[in-house]
């Protein structure tokens, strides 16, 4: 047999195995209004960029559109903030905002614009990397504890970190500051550092994180021996936290929740303590996804995504035994970041509702979400033409937004018009 005949008997065999591990044909044609579960018109109508594929069951993509009938005005906080990308509310109504390049800094209920807190460490902000997500203690107005994620320079590289320290009282610096975990291995990029901090009920750390993008780290999403595309559970000390499913598993990392993660920049609790993440998926793909303990969420072997390129993800279907299947998924994509349930009485109408930010089409997401799954799904402040990097609700209960632009700002959302 020549060397031209091989490579062609090869290319059919890979064609039909793909072909058996791939259910698309069985699948719903996201194209099709009558997927929606209410046959109602979606609110995303534009081409797919993988048209060919298709979700594993109704409602999965391209939910109702729907439209709020509350009025509410966006009221500018305050400006000149370079890449936010963080807003966290304090107790008596301030805000600690991230800034990209280290700084973090607190802005007054109306908007007073501090000078940046000292005390933090450098930070590593090539590319997608810096300051990144911060949020409090949950028992800070006792302990003054905040808790920081960064993308840290090392030897050979950078990762993802988690810091803490205490506030001052006068709040103008961080004491006590120690990093209480770091992400391995090191790798020299610049991309997929996640990551998102968010507190369960139990007082434990979630902590999520990227997988660095490129090609030859990537399947280290689906390795036990590494943080990369995880979501992790820690204690507030830095330890893996009691009750993780890895513990004690020959060669796993013990911080390890969940596994086969891209890069998840948006977690949020709901009011059920049950924690959600929206995580970015490549050129379509992005999904919405129920965290339960230990689950394997299948990138890069499981995707609704393409490459950038165009190309189908190597070796990836839409669906396999043993990996779960998002709630809910975008193509084309939101690039979504920031992620809040609303359980606020300043919007009645909202409550339940998850709010994403999107980077790529520059609008707030409000989706409707009944009995764990999407039903309904909105675009807002799609006129003031700025990426929104996280959203957060306040004390007062109304939303509170950053804008990933390098003259930021931060936004107050709340009932008028």
């Amino acid at each position: 047999m020549s060397k031209l005949q091989k490579i062609i008997l090869s290319i059919i065999f890979l064609s039909t195995v793909s072909a058996a591990c791939n259910p698309s044909s069985n699948q719903e044609d996201p194209t099709d209004v009558s997927t929606s579960p209410n046959n109602c018109s979606p609110l995303e109508t534009r081409q797919a960029n993988a048209p060919e594929q298709r979700p594993a069951f109704a409602g999965q993509t391209r939910a109702c559109a729907i439209k709020s009938e509350t009025a509410f005005k966006v009221e500018v906080l305050a400006k000149g903030l370079e890449k936010p990308w963080a807003v966290e509310p304090l107790p008596d109504g301030a805000f600690l905002v991230t800034e990209k390049p280290g700084r973090m800094r607190i802005i007054s209920a109306t908007g007073g614009v501090g000078q940046p807190i000292t005390g933090l460490p450098q930070v590593d902000d090539r590319g997608q990397g810096g300051l990144l997500d911060v949020a409090l203690s949950p028992g800070f107005n006792a302990d003054r504890l905040i808790f920081w994620s960064f993308s840290e320079p090392r030897t050979g590289g950078n990762a993802t970190s988690v810091a803490r320290g205490v506030l001052s009282t006068d709040r103008k610096s961080l004491e006590q500051v120690r990093v209480i975990f770091r992400a391995l291995p090191t790798y020299d990029g610049d991309k997929h550092f996640g990551s998102r901090l968010a507190f369960g009920m139990d007082g434990m750390l979630f902590v999520t994180l990227g997988e660095r993008s490129d090609i030859q780290i990537r399947p280290q999403a689906q390795h036990m021996d590494s943080h990369m595309g995880k979501i992790l559970r820690i204690t507030p000390e830095g330890t893996p936290a009691p009750g993780n499913p890895f513990i004690g598993q020959a060669g796993a990392r013990p911080e390890i929740w969940t596994l086969g993660h891209r890069n998840v920049q948006a977690a949020a609790f709901d009011a059920e303590g049950r924690l959600w993440v929206v995580e970015m998926g490549p050129q379509g793909g992005d999904e919405l996804n129920m965290i339960e303990k230990a689950k394997n969420y299948g990138w890069p072997l499981v995707t609704y995504g393409e490459e950038y390129s165009g190309q189908p993800i190597p070796n990836a279907v839409t669906a396999r035994s043993g990996f779960e299947q998002p709630v809910y998924y975008w193509d084309p994509v939101i690039a979504p970041s920031g992620a809040q349930f609303y359980t606020g009485a300043a919007f009645p109408e909202w409550r339940g509702n998850l709010f994403v930010g999107g980077l790529k089409d520059k609008k707030l997401v409000r989706l409707k979400i009944e009995n764990g799954r999407v039903t309904g799904e909105e675009n807002l402040l799609t006129d003031q033409g700025q990426r929104i990097r996280d959203v957060i609700q306040g004390p007062d209960g109304a939303l509170y937004v950053v804008t990933d632009e390098t003259n930021g700002e931060l936004w107050k959302i709340s009932p008028g018009s």
